[in-house]
């Protein structure tokens, strides 16, 4: 990692652990608001991953790659089913019945 990224994570606050909790008393609310409170650091340190000349090619990839997921979301997979792509297309209808029509059973309009 580059000297200015480490130096940047160095003056990053760091949160004082919140009291002696179970892990039972950690709400799924609790555990998301604590990973999200380390977001600017955990994209630093992508950030610096990425950048990083002496990582590897594919801990260079992953990084660019969960940098581009979390800021534009994860590209759209197409379905396939076999050999074919199917496509679904769906379709709303609206369809309004005159109540004496369905009473007498005869279709159309009544003269």
């Amino acid at each position: 990692m580059s000297d200015d990224i480490e130096s940047e994570l160095a003056n990053e606050p760091s949160r004082p652990p919140a009291g002696r909790k179970t892990a039972r008393a950690r709400t799924l609310t609790e555990i998301r608001s604590l990973a999200r409170s380390h977001t600017r650091t955990a994209l630093k340190v992508l950030v610096g991953i990425m950048r990083s000349d002496d990582a590897t090619p594919a801990a260079r990839l992953s990084a660019a790659n969960a940098i581009l997921d979390r800021g534009w979301g994860k590209a759209a997979q197409p379905l396939e089913s076999g050999e074919e792509v199917v496509e679904t297309i769906h379709r709303v209808e609206r369809v309004i019945v005159r109540p004496e029509d369905a009473i007498g059973g005869e279709a159309g309009p009544k003269a």
